[in-house]
């Protein structure tokens, strides 16, 4: 008899071991549990049994032993006995989700290789045996039922099988942490108590106060059917909608609205908000508080993202803590990078919450920021998640791009919001467009007229440009800055001052790179916009008379002589897909040029070959190769901590990076707010001449002077160190 065989060691509270059967068996509720909503149930629980068969192996238990004993790591293998059953058990590649439960998802020819090993091994039969005497149940009477749709998928969707794994993986990594943490804490976790499904009369409630507190304006009546259009659309079945509307049109509110409401329709348990920018996060994430979190009661809202301190001392941050691994809450506000890069992962850390988007509600802002070269992908991710795992998908934007002309979605339908989207696009026009182009003006013509305005935003396309022009509008009139040459909590508190001087009527200027143009609530009289693609001169113009308060505001487009000189490098075809349509004879807001904008970008840009490598991979299972190829933020740029607010903070946080403390990914959440970026090559230059020391990985700390208002000045002769 195998006795009693051990998962973990003691916990210090009381002693006691965590016994393997209860760790399998556990383990295997939850899985289960997790899987229900895309009828995997079965699959996953069965997965989850066999996981850490191995730990039962004499070799095993008695390295578990010594460490417990000694201290130090078990090592030894234990992946390979539950890995090998699956395979023998004809489960094909979802024996990979055993093998990567720690280490991540491997590629087909690892996981091969790793069963042909496990094949001959003695540990693996010995394991195997002694754990079959004690869970008998790792041995099936029969086969395991799979999901009733995946014939189906396999014949229609050739990435089905792919994101079956993948969701499994995370029902099974997320489970395990739960039960490992259960027997650690001496207490299972408990789960959120609240499920979107239950949030309406709360969200109604919190949008009727909220907007008794706003000033009246006079597009409260259109932002009022927007939101009774997203609350009727709401009714509809699970599938993919869209909700174009233009900037000041109550998006925000209509698409939490839009969520909650189709929540409660259909019994779903969150919703997911996903932004492209974190300036956003913030700012809906504080939105959404404000509607659905109340004083005493269990945190509604997760904001999630790689810029939020939760180590505060906030007595909500352990439950933010706890919930952000694995995304445990009803209501959901992320990046979209974290949202499609843990999609695309193969690393448990970032998968485990993947399962959470079954059954969910995914809202995706400002859905015109997703990368080009990414699309293919992620559009056929959101098909199949649509079409197998119950999930529903709000595409929102200002400058909807026609995603249906590509493959993934072509041919299937997507439910309009909006009926008629044209009117509301024309009674919402604010804005009147001046263009300055032939002749070219010189950037201190342009700094001239922004000095002459009382209230004025200016965006420009580099980091270069940005601080260029700055330094012009301040020689002549005190301004403002924005961009990522600043530390997260500079930016925060700039916009912050911004909202107040425009709010009380005073005088103000901002000079700020595209950050500002996607979702960032602010509203200017004028504005000046470099050259730029058509959506982003329309983004950037949203920022501009956004309440309808003026007749219309008005938005300068400026080409100068002297400057722009990044806006190929950043937009590349879009830009010449912009100059074929648009100018003093259409305006960016024109729906059908846009429409044939987008279409020519596609084209362009070729966007339907940039993504084939990463699904020819995804239909091929290499796991790891799909994650090296999915990357939504380029490589070129580095994280900089910069000595901005608590000083004596950044130097404890800094101090115990640099000496591999435990506890170091806390204290990168807690550094974010410090953090400023920098193109690779320049924080190269920089510690090379002693402007700046690396921490740990690519962090690097700045020692050089930080500009009060532009943050790090550094000037660089390579083109691709302009951006941002």
């Amino acid at each position: 008899m195998a006795g009693k065989l051990w998962a973990h060691s003691a916990r210090s509270s009381d002693g006691l071991r965590h016994e393997l059967g209860d760790h399998l068996r556990g383990t295997s509720r939850r899985a289960g549990e997790f899987a229900d909503p895309f009828d995997a149930g079965k699959l996953s629980a069965h997965c989850g049994l066999v996981h850490d068969v191995g730990k039962g192996s004499c070799d095993w238990q008695s390295r578990l032993m010594r460490a417990e004993k000694h201290g130090g790591r078990v090592g030894g293998m234990h992946k390979h006995a539950g890995t090998w059953l699956l395979d023998q058990q004809g489960l094909g590649i979802m024996a990979a989700i055993v093998f990567g439960h720690h280490g991540g998802l491997p590629s087909r020819s690892r996981l091969k290789a790793e069963l042909q090993f496990a094949d001959t091994h003695p540990l693996v039969a010995e394991a195997i045996g002694r754990v079959g005497e004690i869970v008998p149940e790792i041995h099936l009477p029969g086969p395991i039922p799979l999901p009733g749709w995946l014939p189906d998928a396999a014949a229609t969707d050739p990435y089905a099988l792919d994101l079956l794994v993948r969701m499994v993986y995370s029902t099974v990594v997320d489970a395990d942490y739960l039960d490992t943490e259960a027997h650690f804490e001496a207490a299972a976790r408990p789960m959120h108590p609240t499920s979107a499904a239950g949030l309406v009369e709360r969200y109604e409630q919190g949008r009727v106060k909220m907007l008794a507190d706003v000033p009246p304006s006079p597009v409260d009546g259109h932002r009022s059917e927007v939101y009774a259009q997203a609350v009727d659309a709401a009714a509809g079945p699970r599938g993919i909608y869209r909700l174009p509307g233009p900037t000041g049109s109550g998006k925000s509110l209509a698409m939490g609205g839009f969520g909650v409401h189709h929540a409660r329709r259909h019994g779903m348990n969150r919703v997911i908000v996903a932004v492209p920018f974190m300036s956003i996060t913030e700012q809906n994430a504080a939105v959404f508080r404000n509607l659905l979190d109340r004083d005493c009661e269990d945190p509604i809202v997760l904001e999630h993202h790689s810029g939020i301190d939760l180590d505060d001392g906030d007595p909500a941050a352990r439950w933010q803590r706890l919930a952000a691994e694995n995304w445990d809450a009803p209501f959901v506000v992320t990046t979209t990078i974290r949202l499609f890069e843990s999609l695309f992962s193969n690393k448990p850390s970032a998968m485990r919450r993947v399962h959470r988007l079954a059954g969910a509600v995914i809202v995706l802002d400002e859905v015109q920021a997703l990368p080009d070269h990414l699309l293919i992908p992620i559009l056929s991710a959101l098909r199949t998640l649509t079409d197998y795992f119950g999930t529903t998908v709000l595409l929102a934007s200002a400058t909807q791009p026609p995603f249906e002309l590509l493959s993934p979605l072509r041919g299937t339908r997507i439910r309009e919001v909006i009926a008629q989207p044209k009117p509301l696009y024309k009674a919402l026009n604010r804005v009147r467009y001046r263009w300055l182009l032939d002749p070219k003006p010189t950037m201190a013509q342009i700094a001239d007229e922004i000095a002459a305005e009382p209230q004025v935003l200016a965006v420009v396309n580099s980091t270069s440009d940005a601080h260029r022009l700055h330094r012009m509008v301040d020689e002549r009139r005190p301004s403002l800055h924005l961009s990522t040459r600043m530390a997260a909590a500079h930016r925060r508190k700039t916009l912050e001052e911004i909202r107040r001087l425009l709010a009380d009527g005073e005088p103000v200027a901002v000079v700020s790179t595209q950050l500002v143009e996607a979702g960032v609530d602010v509203d200017f009289p004028k504005g000046f916009r470099a050259y730029a693609s058509a959506d982003s001169m329309q983004q950037a113009a949203g920022r501009v008379n956004r309440s309808g308060r003026l007749a219309y505001g008005r938005m300068t487009i400026f080409d100068p002589e002297d400057g722009n000189k990044a806006a190929k490098l950043i937009y590349g075809a879009a830009l010449e897909a912009t100059r074929d349509r648009f100018g003093p004879h259409c305006p960016p807001d024109d729906l059908d040029a846009m429409e044939a904008y987008y279409k020519a970008r596609f084209d362009f840009h070729n966007v339907e070959q940039a993504g084939q490598e990463i699904q020819k991979e995804r239909q091929a299972h290499d796991f790891p190769r799909v994650a090296e190829l999915f990357r939504m933020i380029d490589e070129w740029t580095v994280p900089v901590a910069v000595r901005y607010g608590d000083i004596e903070q950044l130097e404890r946080i800094v101090a115990h990076l640099r000496g591999g403390h435990p506890g170091s990914s806390a204290q990168l959440r807690a550094l974010r707010p410090y953090v400023a970026t920098l193109p690779r090559g320049a924080a190269t230059r920089a510690v090379d001449d002693g402007m700046a020391a690396p921490v740990v990985g690519d962090l690097i700390e700045w020692l050089g002077d930080y500009h009060p208002q532009r943050g790090i000045e550094v000037t660089s002769p390579d083109p691709e160190e302009l951006v941002f």
